[in-house]
């Protein structure tokens, strides 16, 4: 699809003399760039989302239920090293 941007001028020259170097036309190497902001915004807020769920302290549930898997784990463990 074509469109029409507007872009600084210093900012427009060192584009082309990127897609000079890398072999690819300035539409190619704007894509690129958008789409690797993209990913790169979308893998922040992604990050930000779990550390936000997962600043706070566990629960008592979110406790008991690790200390269930850590004895669990244990366990197993324990019976591969007998085995």
């Amino acid at each position: 699809m074509k469109t029409a941007i507007s872009l600084e001028d210093e900012l427009l020259i060192r584009a082309d003399r990127t897609a000079r170097q890398m072999g690819i036309s300035r539409s190619r190497l704007l894509s690129l760039a958008l789409e690797s902001y993209l990913r790169k915004r979308r893998n922040k807020e992604t990050l930000d989302q779990l550390n936000r769920v997962y600043a706070g302290d566990p629960s008592p549930e979110e406790r008991r239920t690790v200390a269930g898997m850590k004895r669990r784990f244990r366990s197993t463990i324990q019976e591969s090293w007998r085995a």
